[in-house]
């Protein structure tokens, strides 16, 4: 917290508050993450939109209204979007722990080949959006990268969805990490392209 207050007082509430929500996602005395609803959206807003603008807000030191320029504020909404549609996969393989514990999650709710569907379709409408928007503030180029990038991920989600349709065993941790590890690799591969290129950092060299 000191490292955050010395960065700047915006950075820092946005880091006390972030760490107050995660506290109550999971504390027992709260625990949001057993409501299938408001943990969701806990989780896609927080870590979502909510951190998008916290390390914007640390990395460049501003105050609020930077942060409220649409070429900031929608990237932070996509995030969200994309967090909103990611997440019930990072459940669908715990559901009879998480049931368990009492943790109606909204993968639970959705069911195995629900989530499988519902991700499908949340990630369809979140990667034309984050599309338009590479489009609208950088190049139609840009967009075609981002889609290109995302092609891998997409390729073993639906291998992944037809396994799954015929057996609901293959909704397992080893698949579910595999598919965090690839759309890590991809989508961290394209922004830091796209850094490279829209900083012109390569030119220093």
């Amino acid at each position: 917290m000191l490292a955050a207050w010395k960065i700047g007082w915006l950075f820092f509430a946005f880091v006390l508050v972030y760490g107050l929500v995660s506290k109550a996602y999971s504390h027992p005395w709260v625990r949001l993450k057993k409501y299938p609803v408001v943990g969701w959206l806990t989780i896609g807003v927080f870590q979502g939109f909510f951190t998008f603008l916290m390390c914007y807000a640390g990395l460049n030191n501003f105050g609020w209204e930077p942060l409220l320029q649409a070429k900031v504020l929608i990237p932070a909404a996509l995030s969200t979007l994309m967090l909103l549609g990611s997440y019930p996969m990072t459940q669908v393989y715990q559901h009879e722990e998480d049931l368990k514990r009492g943790d109606r999650t909204i993968s639970t709710r959705l069911g195995i080949r629900g989530t499988f569907l519902f991700v499908q379709l949340v990630f369809t409408v979140a990667a034309g959006l984050y599309a338009w928007y590479f489009i609208a503030y950088f190049s139609t180029g840009i967009a075609v990268r981002y889609l290109l990038c995302l092609a891998p991920v997409v390729v073993f989600f639906m291998a992944w969805f037809a396994h799954v349709w015929r057996n609901s065993q293959k909704a397992n941790y080893a698949n579910t990490m595999w598919l965090n590890f690839i759309s890590a690799v991809c989508l961290n591969t394209f922004f830091v392209w796209l850094w490279l290129d829209t900083s012109h950092v390569g030119n220093v060299f």
